[in-house]
C-alpha cells in the first residue's frame, strides 16, 4: 500500500555458484513495463513507464517478479542495477489504477505483492544497486531500500508520503528504514511524508553516494564492474550474513557469520584468492 503527491501516482510500495564471466555482450529481453538488458555478468533493470513516473502497476510488479526469476536463474549474472526511465526512479503505487478498480481487491492489495517482490531482491544471492535518477516516493523509495547499495543523482528526491493519503508504508519502509538510518529519522520521513533531497539522504545514510545526473549510470556500472571482479560466493555470503545479522541478536549473528565463513573455506575461489595474494597477482574468480 502507498501514497504520494506526485501527479496521481503514489508510493506503494538464493544463492548460487556462478560460472566464468564471459565477454560483455548486450542482450535485451522483452517486457512491457520495464527494460531488461544483460551485459555479460551485469543485468540492468529499467522501470519504463515514464509517462506515469514509473508508477508501480500490477503489471509492473508482475514483470519485476519475472525479471527477478530471470536474474536469479542466470548463473552468469552476478550484479544487477535497478533504475528508472525519465525524470523519476519510481513515484510509487499507481493510484489511478487503484481508483479505477476500487472494487478489485487484487488491485487494492498490491502492498502484499510488493513485499514479496522486494523481499526477493534481498534474498537473491546477487548484489543489487539502485541507481536513483529522480523521484523515489513511497513504493519507489521502498524498492531502493530493498537493494544492497544506493547511488543517487543530485536530482533525486526521496519520500515516504503515504501518511498524506491516510495510509502507511506497506512494502517494507517501517522495517528497513529504521534499520538503515535509525528510528528517529525514519519516523521523521514517514510521519511528515515530505521529500528530502539527495544530499540530505546521503547525510542520513539512506544512499551511499551522490553524483551528477550524467554520471549516475557511469558510476553504477563502475561499481558493478568492480563487484564482478570479486568472488561471487563471497558476495552472496556477505550479503546474507549482514541481512540475517540485522534481524537477530549479536551472538546468533556471530554464529551465522562463522557458518558462512567456514563454507567459504571449501571453495576454489578461496584458494585462488590466497594464492594470488601470495604471488602478488590479480585473482581470477570463477564462482566455484
Amino acid at each position: 500500500m502507498a501514497g504520494c503527491a506526485l501527479l496521481d501516482v503514489a508510493p506503494g510500495i538464493g544463492y548460487y555458484l556462478a560460472g566464468e564471466q564471459e565477454t560483455m555482450a548486450e542482450d535485451t529481453m522483452e517486457y512491457e513495463t520495464l527494460i531488461y538488458q544483460k551485459e555479460g555478468g551485469l543485468g540492468v533493470v529499467t522501470l519504463n513507464r515514464p509517462e506515469r513516473l514509473n508508477a508501480l502497476s500490477r503489471q509492473l510488479y508482475r514483470e519485476l517478479g519475472q525479471v527477478l526469476d530471470e536474474i536469479e536463474q542466470d548463473d552468469e549474472v552476478r550484479v544487477a542495477i535497478v533504475t528508472g526511465n525519465g525524470r523519476a526512479f519510481c513515484a510509487g503505487a499507481d493510484i489511478k489504477e487503484r481508483v479505477e478498480n476500487e472494487e478489485d481487491l487484487r488491485v487494492q492489495r498490491t502492498g502484499a505483492v510488493a513485499t514479496r517482490v522486494f523481499r526477493r531482491i534481498e534474498t537473491i544471492g546477487k548484489v543489487f544497486i539502485a541507481a536513483v535518477n529522480g523521484y523515489a516516493a513511497g513504493g519507489g523509495c521502498e524498492l531502493a531500500l530493498a537493494c544492497d547499495l544506493r547511488l543517487a543523482a543530485t536530482t533525486a528526491q526521496f519520500a515516504q508520503s503515504e501518511v498524506k493519503m491516510g495510509i502507511m508504508p506497506g512494502a517494507g519502509a517501517t522495517q528497513r528504514l529504521p534499520r538503515l538510518i535509525g528510528a528517529a529519522r525514519a519516523k521523521e520521513l514517514m510521519l511528515f511524508g515530505d521529500f528530502i533531497g539527495a544530499q540530505q539522504a546521503h547525510h542520513w545514510g539512506l544512499v551511499n553516494k551522490v553524483v551528477e545526473p550524467g554520471e549516475l549510470m557511469v558510476e553504477a556500472r563502475a561499481w558493478a564492474k568492480a563487484l564482478l571482479e570479486r568472488p561471487p560466493i563471497s558476495l552472496a555470503m556477505i550479503k546474507n550474513a549482514v541481512n540475517v545479522g540485522m534481524q537477530v541478536d549479536l551472538d546468533s549473528g556471530l554464529e551465522f557469520e562463522q557458518r558462512c565463513s567456514w563454507l567459504l573455506t571449501t571453495t576454489e575461489d578461496r584458494k585462488e584468492g590466497m594464492r594470488a595474494f601470495v604471488e602478488k597477482r590479480k585473482a581470477v574468480f570463477t564462482g566455484r
